[in-house]
């Protein structure tokens, strides 16, 4: 599992500077279907990739983004858009906020950290650029920071092994409490210089020792996972009958919510030898296309930030939205952690 960077996402293992390009841009546009009189909400606007695209299609753009940086960078998108892109500073969880009155035909999430902020060595979020360890998408909060110097052992290892499925979480965990007694974690390179002296790089290794952790870190600083389900349920109230929900994940946590989404709002019976079958319900989400895309040879020889893309998406029914239960997506609990200070 590689470092998530959504909205041109790049592996951290790939080295070198950063270029914004959409991943799975034709198949995103194909499955979403702009057209003009439609109304398309971006969720994760970046660079603006996938929402420049869409407007070329003609449907108007609702583009959220919770970093502040992102929306100063769109302005001059918005400008040139002749009043069809609305760019709001928000977390895509609290789309159904945004949403008009007459729902939407179309919602698109491409989930992680945007190549910009990975290019900015003070956002903290690469290993390769040596900057403040912070990896806050809003600028705001608990700092990774803030994780590394005052959470316990204990909770360490759960972060990086649940959220980074790290295999030495425990060894990382306790060098970072021994070194941090005498001397702060303060920047990335700190860290990462930690990391390769207690797990050292093996010549079989296709990524960097430091890539889980920071992964971890990144994910739970900005509460990705339940972001990314909050997202999920809200897209399912807002979204009109026929509309498209479309979503590109660069790691096995993020995709097994989405999958785990859309099996659970396909109508279908389910049971297992332990438990009894389940009752069939309506359908809230028909299938779109093949159950998983993923992106082809040619691009990914071409933009490395696509090989773990994957795309799943789903056409929303007229049946009504489900009641929401977080229990579905199965989401790691963290919810026992000790207090963080800022």
């Amino acid at each position: 599992m590689v470092a998530n960077l959504g909205g041109g996402s790049v592996s951290e293992a790939d080295g070198g500077p950063v270029r914004h390009i959409p991943v799975l841009l034709k198949e995103v546009l194909a499955a979403l279907e702009p057209a003009p009189g439609k109304v398309i909400l971006d969720g994760t606007f970046g660079a603006g990739g996938y929402t420049s695209a869409i407007l070329n299609a003609g449907a108007d753009v609702i583009a959220l983004d919770r970093d502040p940086t992102a929306i100063a960078g769109g302005q001059a998108l918005v400008a040139a858009s002749g009043g069809r892109l609305s760019l709001i500073h928000s977390e895509f969880s609290r789309l159904a906020e945004h949403a008009p009155a007459g729902g939407l035909d179309g919602v698109v999430l491409d989930i992680g950290v945007s190549s910009m902020q990975i290019d900015e060595a003070g956002r903290g979020f690469s290993f390769q650029k040596n900057g403040p360890l912070d990896m806050r998408m809003s600028a705001s909060g608990v700092s990774a920071a803030d994780v590394v110097n005052r959470a316990k052992v204990s909770d360490l290892i759960r972060i990086f092994g649940f959220l980074g499925e790290e295999k030495q979480a425990g060894r990382i965990a306790r060098a970072i409490e021994k070194k941090r007694a005498t001397e702060p974690f303060q920047t990335t390179r700190d860290l990462a210089g930690l990391i390769e002296i207690v797990t050292p790089r093996k010549a079989k290794d296709k990524i960097h020792p430091a890539t889980r952790v920071f992964q971890a870190l990144r994910v739970y600083v900005n509460d990705e996972l339940g972001e990314l389900a909050q997202a999920l349920l809200a897209a399912e109230r807002v979204l009109k009958p026929g509309g498209r929900l479309v979503v590109v994940t660069f790691h096995s946590l993020e995709d097994r919510i989405v999958k785990k989404f859309f099996s659970d709002r396909s109508g279908k019976a389910s049971g297992s030898r332990h438990m009894p079958m389940m009752h069939e319900r309506a359908a809230t989400f028909d299938p779109v296309g093949k159950s998983m895309v993923a992106a082809s040879d040619e691009e990914a020889e071409l933009n490395p930030r696509a090989r773990s893309a994957k795309l799943r998406a789903g056409s929303r029914t007229e049946a009504p939205a489900e009641t929401e239960d977080f229990s579905i997506f199965d989401l790691p609990n963290l919810t026992s952690l000790g207090k963080i200070g800022g």
